[in-house]
C-alpha cells in the first residue's frame, strides 16, 4: 500500500522566528504524524530553523525550488547540493506559480531540476496541472499528458522510483475553488496511466500522486476517500498549525 503524504507549501510566508513558533505548536498534536509522511516546504531562509525545530521528530523538510546546475555564476539561485546541505530532504519542482504565473519554467527545465534533485539525494515532488482556460476548454488531459512527457518521462526507471507527483489544477490554487474528488481522481488515474505506459505497471502502481488546490479541513475527507489520491499538497491552510494538523489527521489510509 502506498503511504500517504501530507505536504505543506508555505510559499513566501513566515520568518525563521514564525517558523519556530509554528512547530512549537504543531508538535503538540499527539498523533499528527503517526499514520502518514509529513513534509513541510518553507521558504529557503527558513529551512535551517525548520530543520532544527523538527529534530527527533518524523517531520521532514523540503525546499520550494532549486536550480539544475551544481554551481556557477547563477546569481540568486540555489543548487540541489546546497539545499541538501541545509538539511532539506525534499524539494518542489515545477510548481504552477513557477511554471505559469511568475517564472514561466518549461517542461524541459522541470526535468533538469528533477534530475538534479535526485542526484543530490532529494526527493522531488514534480507538479503538473492545467490552467483555467485549459480546464474550461476540456484540454486538461492533453496538458497533463504533455507535461508528463516533457517533464517526467525523460527520467530513467531508477530515477522515476524516487519521485512523487502532485496534481495541482491551477484554477483551484488560492481561488477557493477545489476540484471535486471525482475530477481529481480522474486526473490522478490519467497520470498513473501515463506512468504505466512509460515505466510499467508496477512503477505506476507504486508512485505516489498528491492533490493540491485549495485543500482545507472542510474538503480533505472527501478527497481522501478517493483511492487514487495518495495525499495532499496544501497551501494557505498549512500556515496555521491547527488547520494543518486537522488535514494531517484526516489523511489516514482507507480502511
Amino acid at each position: 500500500m502506498r503511504r500517504r503524504i501530507a505536504a505543506a507549501n508555505w510559499k513566501m510566508y513566515k520568518t525563521p522566528q514564525e517558523t519556530v513558533r509554528f512547530f512549537d505548536k504543531f508538535k503538540q498534536f499527539p498523533d499528527a504524524t503517526d499514520h502518514c509522511e509529513v513534509v513541510i516546504f518553507p521558504a529557503a531562509l527558513d529551512i535551517p530553523a525548520a530543520v532544527q525545530s523538527t529534530l527527533e521528530t518524523p517531520i521532514q523538510i523540503g525546499g520550494q525550488n532549486i536550480f539544475w546546475a551544481q554551481e556557477g555564476a547563477y546569481t540568486g539561485e540555489i543548487s540541489a547540493d546546497m539545499m541538501r546541505a541545509a538539511g532539506a530532504t525534499w524539494v518542489l519542482v515545477g510548481h504552477s506559480e513557477r511554471r505559469h504565473q511568475v517564472c514561466h519554467e518549461t517542461d524541459a527545465e522541470v526535468l533538469k531540476k528533477a534530475q538534479a534533485a535526485i542526484a543530490a539525494g532529494l526527493t522531488p515532488v514534480i507538479c503538473v496541472g492545467e490552467r483555467y482556460e485549459e480546464h474550461k476548454a476540456g484540454k486538461a488531459h492533453d496538458v497533463l499528458i504533455r507535461q508528463f512527457a516533457g517533464g517526467i518521462a525523460g527520467l530513467t526507471e531508477e530515477q522515476f522510483a524516487k519521485i512523487v507527483i502532485a496534481y495541482e489544477p491551477v484554477w483551484a490554487i488560492g481561488t477557493g475553488q477545489t476540484a471535486t474528488p471525482q475530477i481529481a481522481s480522474e486526473a490522478h488515474k490519467l497520470i498513473r496511466g501515463e506512468a504505466a505506459k512509460r515505466f510499467g505497471e508496477e512503477a505506476a502502481e507504486n508512485v505516489r500522486i498528491l492533490y493540491g488546490g485549495s485543500v482545507k479541513p472542510e474538503n480533505i475527507e472527501g478527497l481522501m476517500r478517493e483511492p487514487q489520491i495518495d495525499g495532499t499538497l496544501v497551501g494557505g491552510a498549512s500556515l496555521d498549525p491547527d488547520s494543518f494538523a486537522k488535514i494531517v489527521q484526516a489523511s489516514r489510509p482507507l480502511s
